[in-house]
């Protein structure tokens, strides 16, 4: 019986449905489940963070709460993003991309493995007139945190998610 022309375009629809659905199925391990992304501490997540490179950022404090300015208080610490601090960014901010919130409301909040040191992996910077800048910087996320404050208001805790590129500058403001 000869097959036609219909008959093989439809068919070759339905296969290519198909192909596409199952390109998007999550990926399951040994388990019963999708794999889940670990996010336990491990140095080796920072590696790359350490590695010199030529992206820099420089960023300033534009910040008010009900017609109240905040200026930074210290220094802006340069995170790097890997799975465990998204995790505990995620817990601590609400949020993995941007967050303002009151420094109390952070402290309160629990994290899994609070015992975990990365801080040998965190850049710091000054934050003198509002302003800062990190330099020599690879290719990669980092959450930046700036606690700010005015006058007797309680501190303000600022978080923001950028990418640096090799011989970039990403200005950012928060």
């Amino acid at each position: 019986m000869p097959i036609s022309l219909r008959t093989l375009t439809l068919s070759s629809l339905a296969a290519a449905a198909l192909a596409a659905t199952a390109a998007c199925a999550p990926t399951t391990g040994p388990g019963s489940g999708p794999m889940v992304e670990s996010t336990a501490f491990n140095a080796a997540d920072f590696a790359w963070s350490g590695v010199n490179g030529t992206g820099s950022v420089n960023g300033r404090i534009d910040y008010a709460q009900n017609g109240t300015r905040y200026t930074c208080t210290g220094s802006v610490a340069l995170t790097p993003v890997t799975p465990y601090t998204r995790a505990r960014f995620r817990n601590l901010y609400g949020s993995t991309e941007k967050a303002a919130l009151p420094e109390s409301v952070v402290r309160a909040r629990t994290v899994p493995d609070p015992n975990a040191d990365y801080r040998s992996y965190v850049r710091s910077s000054t934050c003198a007139d509002n302003r800062f800048q990190f330099s020599g910087l690879p290719a990669g996320e980092w959450f930046i945190i700036a606690p700010v404050s005015a006058g007797g208001e309680e501190r303000v805790v600022m978080m923001q998610r950028v990418r640096t590129r090799d011989g970039a500058r990403v200005d950012v403001t928060l």
